[in-house]
């Protein structure tokens, strides 16, 4: 049964850094692919970012790309997403989860184990 844990959210200033982590237990990440989703107050929750089981390739929506990057460490069961320039309209809940391959969509309903979420917020 896989697990997803969650960590590295907080508080930082527009234009500054944060790395978000995703932990497996339970099981291993080295099956899944592993997405990124992000949902602010009162809007729809949106897709991010998504790696390749072997970390082959990689998505981004176009309001990160640049900006954030995934990665993954399959010795670690853990995969990473670095955001740099944060911008306030970053602000949000984030959540890892895990499916079989990365949807060119980064749509929710197919991912099928979801991270407890952890909240970011980028404010002066």
């Amino acid at each position: 049964q896989l697990q997803l844990v969650q960590s590295g959210g907080g508080l930082v200033q527009p234009g500054g850094s944060l790395r978000l982590s995703c932990a497996a237990s339970g099981s291993t990440l080295n099956y899944y692919g592993i997405g990124w989703f992000r949902q602010a107050p009162g809007k729809e929750r949106e897709g991010v970012s998504c790696i390749s089981s072997n970390g082959g390739s990689m998505k981004y929506a176009d309001s990160v790309k640049g900006r954030f990057t995934i990665s993954r460490d399959n010795t670690k069961n853990t995969v990473y997403l670095q955001m740099n320039s944060l911008k306030p309209e970053d602000t949000s809940v984030y959540y890892c989860a895990a499916a079989p391959v990365c949807g060119w969509r980064l749509l929710m309903n197919e991912y099928d184990y979801w991270g407890q979420g952890t909240q970011v917020t980028v404010s002066s």
